[in-house]
């Protein structure tokens, strides 16, 4: 996709290929009649919200899903208009009528936001599209058992005048991510008894769900008629206990690298960044990466983050400061300018995305999502 050369400082590669296959992989794991929604929050998990967005629907994603409204509406903005596109955490306040104009299908977890959709529907004449959040457990955002009915039956009264059309019933896992966990079958159980009343009130939904990237991986009986993979569908493992991504057919997305800024000599007993938590036991040469916290490379991976350069993988020598980082190079002198591959598919014998998550002591999502917005998105389109 990208016409001009990839930037020599820093640059994250976005495989489009990838992740059309990754898509196609996850459709392949759902019943035919099962939709596919590629969750594209926070800028697609940090991948780049537009391409990704139509390259799931190119692989045969039918809903989109972000989590703001604001995410949703420059979904729309860019010329995404051929696919549904549910958001689903509103505040007070939010632009329920621009939502209502752009046709997003916007969730509903309390008394307050079927208050504030209604009087939009109301300011632009126009019904909203809604869907109802049930908490059946992990205490978040949704509408908790006790005050379900009340819900449902005042969006069905709005809806009986015309003010909205409630389009879905869905609620999200606390634990899928942990095979066998018991609350997994408790929350389906209460699922399926909120579905009962919801439906007996007179609900009719287009779309029932719950499962998430881990669910829709593991857990059939939870995919109802659609699911929302997101991390998945970037080809990182949503739990190492589930297996890597090569153990569902997936492959990384996302592959992060800069270009070695300084190689140079440094004698036995020389710190290295800030605080001197690293010393080097013996004559030796430093490499340079010019990339930082600042960037999302993660602070607490001091130390212990792992990077290849010149086909040896190295490690971050002391602390990792905001702009850049060093990496002891045990002798070895590559040209300035030589890639420094924090991670990527592991093709290479690069380290991965969860390579760096136990060095920080933190999971996948985070190390992907961080990535900051002054390292370049290069994205490469291998189906195409």
């Amino acid at each position: 996709m990208s016409q001009t050369p990839p930037p020599r400082r820093a640059r994250a590669e976005i495989d489009l290929g990838a992740l059309r296959a990754n898509v196609r992989t996850l459709r392949a794991r759902v019943a035919p009649h099962v939709q596919v929604m590629g969750v594209v929050k926070a800028d697609a998990y940090g991948h780049g919200a537009v391409p990704c967005a139509r390259a799931a629907l190119e692989a045969g994603a039918t809903w989109l899903g972000t989590a703001t409204p604001h995410e949703a509406l420059a979904l729309r903005a860019a010329g995404i208009t051929d696919a549904r596109v549910m958001c689903w955490l509103w505040t007070p306040g939010d632009p329920w009528d621009q939502g209502i104009e752009a046709d997003l299908d916007m969730s509903l977890s309390g008394m307050w936001a079927l208050r504030e959709v209604v009087d939009a529907a109301r300011r632009t004449g126009r019904p909203a599209r809604v869907q109802l959040k049930a908490d059946t457990g992990l205490g978040r955002n949704g509408c908790q058992p006790a005050d379900w009915p009340q819900l449902v039956g005042e969006a069905l009264r709005a809806q009986e005048q015309g003010l909205l059309r409630i389009t879905g019933l869905w609620s999200h896992f606390a634990c899928a991510d942990e095979p066998g966990h018991p609350s997994i079958t408790a929350q389906l159980d209460l699922f399926h008894s909120m579905l009962e009343h919801a439906e007996k009130a007179g609900v009719t939904p287009e779309v029932r769900h719950i499962a998430n990237s881990p669910a829709t991986l593991t857990l059939p009986e939870s995919h109802f008629d659609l699911v929302r993979p997101g991390i998945a569908m970037y080809g990182v493992s949503p739990s190492p206990e589930l297996g890597a991504p090569a153990d569902f057919g997936l492959r990384p997305v996302m592959s992060l690298a800069a270009s070695v800024a300084l190689v140079k000599h440094a004698p036995a007993g020389h710190g290295v960044s800030y605080g001197h938590h690293y010393t080097t036991a013996r004559e030796t040469t430093l490499g340079l990466v010019p990339l930082g916290y600042a960037d999302g490379v993660p602070r607490h991976a001091s130390g212990r983050g792992p990077v290849l350069v010149d086909g040896k993988v190295r490690t971050v020598a002391g602390r990792v400061a905001m702009d850049q980082f060093v990496v002891d190079l045990d002798g070895d002198e590559p040209a300035p300018g030589t890639e420094a591959l924090l991670f990527g598919p592991g093709d290479r014998g690069e380290p991965t995305a969860q390579d760096w998550a136990d060095a920080a002591g933190t999971i996948a999502y985070e190390i992907v999502t961080r990535i900051g917005a002054r390292v370049p998105r290069v994205y490469v389109d291998e189906d195409h």
